[in-house]
């Protein structure tokens, strides 16, 4: 098994109790009236070739009833501009509940998934046609959304991993050596395909111009790999993938 540190210990055990731990029996009766927490907000450079390509901003929110991840993400390369937004509900123990993506710029196309019996259904349109298309997917609720674009989703991911497969054993969290596999669905793409998800060391890395300790995972999948670093608290700092593309927390 591999160790995180035990000062990362505290902000771990906080983060997936909030976000993606099994409310108590009582949950509901606490649910009226209750307010959501913000567990991460703020905004995402995403960089190609060392340029400024896009803005992503994003705002991860946690109550009784589960939880609320929503991003905005702006491009502008020259004339051409794209602006897409999405909101994520999923239940507290990290189930979908419901997905919705739109496309406002430069066409304006929407999709939504949620779990219907032993499927996840996506409705979408697509360009000028306004006429609603419906795809199935043989998938269980449990499967993670990781849409593109959407680079908060890759943090949510990171926290599953964490909250689902790593232990607490003697005051350290200890992950597995081998990587666990995700399903994951692509709502843009309508796609899905497994991926996996490994701790892999405590590592440094630049952040704003100085070098930092951050814990780093590395997420691979069929389309190509990603290497996430997120800090003490577990908030993602930059992730990297093997096109070049950097994305960097502002």
């Amino acid at each position: 098994m591999k160790t995180f540190g035990n000062r990362t210990i505290r902000a771990l055990l906080i983060l997936t109790a909030g976000l993606l731990l099994t409310l108590p029996a009582n949950a509901k009766d606490k649910a009226k009236g209750a307010t959501e927490d913000t567990v991460d907000s703020g905004s995402f450079g995403v960089f190609s070739g060392g340029h400024r390509v896009a803005t992503e901003t994003f705002a991860i929110k946690q109550g009784p009833e589960g939880s609320n991840v929503t991003s905005v993400f702006k491009s502008a390369q020259g004339e051409l501009q794209a602006e897409q937004s999405s909101e994520l509900q999923l239940t507290p123990s990290a189930d979908l509940r419901h997905y919705q993506w739109r496309s406002i710029s430069p066409e304006k196309i929407e999709a939504s998934v949620a779990p219907s019996g032993d499927f996840l259904v996506e409705h979408f349109t697509t360009g000028t046609d306004s006429k609603p298309h419906e795809q199935n997917f043989l998938l269980p609720a449990s499967t993670m959304v990781l849409d593109d674009y959407f680079f908060v989703q890759r943090e949510v991911l990171a926290w599953k991993y964490m909250a689902t497969s790593c232990k607490k054993e003697k005051g350290a969290l200890q992950c597995p050596f081998q990587p666990v596999q995700f399903g994951t669905l692509n709502p843009h793409a309508r796609s899905s395909m497994a991926v996996s998800i490994e701790f892999a060391k405590r590592d440094k890395a630049t952040f704003h111009g100085a070098e930092q300790e951050f814990n780093k995972f590395i997420m691979k999948s069929e389309v190509g790999d990603w290497t996430i670093w997120l800090d003490d608290q577990f908030k993602l700092i930059r992730l990297t993938d093997d096109s070049g593309t950097e994305v960097v927390r502002d």
